[in-house]
């Protein structure tokens, strides 16, 4: 069923149906309330779509591209009947999730651009951005690449503890320094020590807050810079993390984070636990980013690499089998 499962398989299948299961629930009910007892699409069944999709916290601006589309098609057509409208629906959705550009489009096992790969994390604390570092670099271990932490978000204590306790778990090296440290100086050692390695990825944390934007924007700014003079062009990712459960919450940290430095890929955490998965596509469509990761799960293992196409699969499996 594309690249997707080809890399991963029926298992990880299984656990993208069943993480996206509460907004997979609220979604379709909605769908199949709209266009129940109809044989046509007609304008009543473009509102309770409507409905539809804010209510899975898709948005407002991305709702009405979606409609838009959906109405040309239907002028086109003259007569659209609803199984035809749910295929339309898929494609659409589809075609607003953003590639990767083919220099950042990997999965865990697959050939990285460059070595070492450095992958820069931001997000707000809260969102699962130490767990979520915690889990690439377990997968990236797993599928055979060597790994190093930096930990360089150096203005809380608990978020360097966190971290460490990661790295102890998934057995993979940390650079840290004391609490107070120059978060720039800590990415720089990271990267230093990651060359002297020849680690294949670097993840770096950053801090999360989010209080006063031009500091944000400085602080990631300078640790840019410190990498790149060991590594031109490094970062060669910047990841934000978004809670996905926080719907529209989530937009706003895109915003910030997006104003503040060059995002230039989304893992959007605990769809799990949320009927709001909706998001997703709200995200994709108004900053243009690619969704890189998604969390679907506690476990090490429940952190995917993410498809467009097996997840707008898994949002309309009403049965949410697995497929070959």
């Amino acid at each position: 069923m594309g690249f997707f499962n080809k890399l991963f398989g029926k298992k990880e299948k299984e656990s993208l149906d069943e993480g996206l299961k509460k907004t997979k629930e609220g979604f379709l009910s909605r769908i199949t309330k709209a266009i129940a007892g109809k044989t046509s699409v007609d304008d009543e069944v473009l509102d309770q779509l409507e409905e539809a999709l804010v209510g899975a916290d898709v948005g407002i601006d991305t709702t009405v591209k979606i409609i838009d589309r959906i109405e040309k098609k239907v002028a086109k057509e003259k007569y659209l009947n609803t199984s035809e409208l749910n295929k339309i629906l898929q494609q659409e959705i589809e075609s607003i999730l953003v590639d990767a550009p083919e220099a950042n489009s990997y999965a865990f096992d697959s050939e990285l651009p460059t070595k070492p790969y450095i992958i820069l994390v931001v997000g707000v604390n809260g969102v699962g951005k130490t767990t979520t570092i915690g889990k690439l670099s377990y997968n990236f271990k797993k599928a055979g690449k060597s790994v190093l932490l930096g930990a360089a978000d150096t203005f809380r204590a608990a978020a360097v503890d966190q971290l460490t306790i990661w790295s102890e778990r998934t057995g993979v090296p940390i650079v840290k320094q004391p609490m107070g440290s120059d978060p720039a100086a800590v990415a720089f050692d990271t990267v230093q020590s990651a060359i002297a390695r020849q680690s294949d990825v670097v993840l770096i944390d950053t801090a999360g807050r989010l209080h006063n934007k031009a500091h944000l924007m400085e602080e990631l700014s300078k640790i840019k810079r410190s990498v790149s003079k060991l590594i031109p062009g490094a970062p060669h990712e910047v990841l934000l993390v978004l809670d996905g459960s926080t719907g529209q919450n989530a937009l706003e940290q895109a915003k910030h984070f997006t104003a503040a430095t060059d995002v230039t890929a989304l893992a959007i955490t605990k769809l799990d636990g949320t009927a709001k998965g909706g998001v997703v596509l709200a995200i994709a469509n108004q900053f243009s980013i690619p969704v890189k990761f998604i969390g679907v799960g506690e476990k090490m293992e429940d952190l995917l690499v993410f498809d467009k196409h097996e997840f707008v699969d898994s949002l309309f499996s009403l049965e949410g089998k697995s497929q070959d």
